[in-house]
């Protein structure tokens, strides 16, 4: 016969106490029916199993005084892990009085489950194997399949309320020791348990018979309550058909009065409608009448429309030739004044040559005076400068005249042409009126 691995078995073992611990404190939780506090006896068996359970192949760290093994080490890697266990850890090593690590691991797990993430915390750290290698042996309990199993049943702990008071409990010193009697039962237990179930079914049947009897009693007797008040309103009713019977021959009488007044006014009516249809008859004749006249004048007056729009149309024509017209004038005009200026420009440099000329002229005289051997010479150079500035000067009379002559005939012109296009345009504009008036 084959042996069994040693620590499969310790696994198994530990695996079925978490399974029995976590199952036996949800049902007593349930069943409870409050929120779960320090000194209930299956939540400190709990705590006991999952320290057992993070203890299994952990590894031996050694120190300057001694030999350490604890499970605040990996339990502190979580915060590494998952950066909202951080508030966790930083609470664990605020709180007063915890001196060892085993101490500081054990408030760790009470404010997880009372923060409902035990389960998440866990999970978080057997998913790193390699992290875990640092501080488990290879075949430890979170190293192996026993403690993904035992995360998962973990979640169920979440319908669980508990308060614990982590800052007045003596967590350093207290003895990890698991009671094995809470999860044996023997014979009697279970003759005795089936006896108070059988008890507790028989209390609820005599219950339940009370609760219907009380439940027809004020049936009954809000029965009779309808019954008198179904009474009264009955004679209530039987008044009021008596009422309504007298009512009701009264609207009789009444109503064949009113059939007899009806039938005067209906022949009252039926005469006053023969002599309307007459007079609508006439009035129908005169209509027709009067809209044959009304007709004709109104062919006549769209006739007119017609022809007056026609006419509209003609001299709102000749008004744009007009104003094209006008617009050439302008155009001729401003070429006009182009070349004005250009004549001017040219004056301008002529009258500039002949500054020039009358300055040579002063310097040459003033050579002259200084030498009299070159006077000959200079008297015809001078000779020749004043025939060449009367000629120039000939010229420029000239042209000035032209450009006067042509200034005075273009100006003229333009007012001529502008006169000539505002008379027809106000004569236009008066004929535009007069049609449309």
């Amino acid at each position: 016969m084959a042996t069994k691995d040693p620590t499969a078995v310790e696994r198994a073992n530990l695996l079925n106490m978490a399974k029995l611990s976590i199952k036996g404190l949800i049902e007593s939780a349930l069943s409870f029916g409050r929120t779960l506090d320090s000194d209930y006896p299956p939540l400190q068996q709990f705590f006991v199993v999952m320290e057992h359970c993070l203890k299994h192949g952990l590894k031996v760290r050694k120190s300057f005084l001694s030999y350490n093994k604890t499970i605040w080490g990996p339990l502190e890697l979580v915060e590494k892990l998952y950066p909202e266990a951080e508030e966790i850890g930083a609470s664990v090593r605020d709180l007063p009085g915890l001196k060892t690590p085993l101490g500081r691991a054990r408030a760790w797990l009470r404010l997880a489950l009372m923060q409902k993430k035990m389960a998440d915390y866990l999970r978080c750290l057997i998913i790193q194997r390699d992290l875990l290698s640092e501080f488990y042996e290879y075949h430890a309990l979170m190293m192996e399949e026993e403690g993904a199993v035992i995360v998962g049943l973990l979640v169920g702990l979440n319908v669980i309320d508990a308060n614990l008071c982590v800052k007045g409990e003596d967590l350093d010193s207290q003895v990890g020791v698991i009671d094995f009697s809470m999860y044996l039962k023997n014979e009697e237990d279970i003759g005795n348990k089936e006896r108070n179930v059988q008890i507790a079914a028989i209390l609820d049947q005599k219950n339940y018979v009370e609760e219907l009897n009380r439940q027809l009693n004020s049936t009954v007797s809000s029965l009779h309550s309808r019954v008198d008040s179904l009474e009264k309103s009955n004679t209530k009713l039987i008044e009021e058909l008596a009422i309504a019977k007298n009512n009701i021959i009264k609207l009789q009488e009444e109503n064949h009065q009113l059939r007899s007044e009806n039938k005067l006014i209906l022949m009252k009516t039926q005469q006053h409608l023969e002599v309307t249809k007459v007079d609508v008859e006439t009035e129908l004749q005169t209509y027709k009448h009067s809209r044959q006249g009304l007709d004709e004048m109104y062919n006549e007056a769209r006739r007119q429309l017609r022809d007056e729009s026609q006419l509209r149309q003609d001299v709102e024509n000749e008004l744009a030739v007009q104003v094209s017209m006008k617009h050439e004038i302008e155009l001729a005009m401003k070429l006009l004044e182009k070349d004005i200026h250009e004549k001017q420009d040219t004056l301008i440099g002529l009258r500039q040559q002949l500054e020039e000329v009358k300055a040579i002229n002063i310097e040459t005289y003033q050579k002259l005076q200084g030498s009299e051997d070159g006077l000959k010479e200079k008297n015809e150079i001078i000779a020749r400068l004043e025939e060449k500035t009367s000629k120039i000067t000939a010229a420029m009379r000239q042209l000035e005249q032209s450009d006067n002559d042509l200034l005075t005939q273009t100006r003229t012109i333009a007012m001529s042409l502008v006169k000539c296009a505002s008379s027809d345009t106000q004569d236009q504009y008066k004929l535009v009126k007069d049609i449309s008036f």
